[in-house]
């Protein structure tokens, strides 16, 4: 299941992809590449706790840099993590 969200996402970074800047897009790959080798740790590990935090750990890694090539991106474009959330709305306007 992991391995198909994670597909996912990169098809979803692959049509995202020409929408950011090149600044953007090394930001999010370097992260990306950070988080591959956590979670090729997590793969060698015993089922349990230990191994469950580890890919949560790969997970908030590559999550962390979607957000930060977003802030990079002078356009504003949508990040992949961002994709299929609701905009955010003001209780006040209601």
């Amino acid at each position: 299941m992991r391995k198909t969200i994670i597909a996912l996402a990169a098809v979803s970074a692959l049509s995202l992809g020409a929408c950011q800047s090149k600044q953007a897009d090394k930001v999010e790959d370097q992260a990306e590449a950070q988080a591959d080798a956590i979670d090729a740790q997590a793969d060698a590990m015993p089922e349990g706790p230990a191994k469950e935090a580890t890919e949560a750990k790969a997970d908030a890694v590559e999550a962390a840099g979607e957000e930060k090539a977003n802030a990079i991106d002078d356009k504003g474009e949508i990040a992949p993590s961002e994709v299929g959330k609701a905009p955010a709305t003001d209780p006040a306007k209601k």
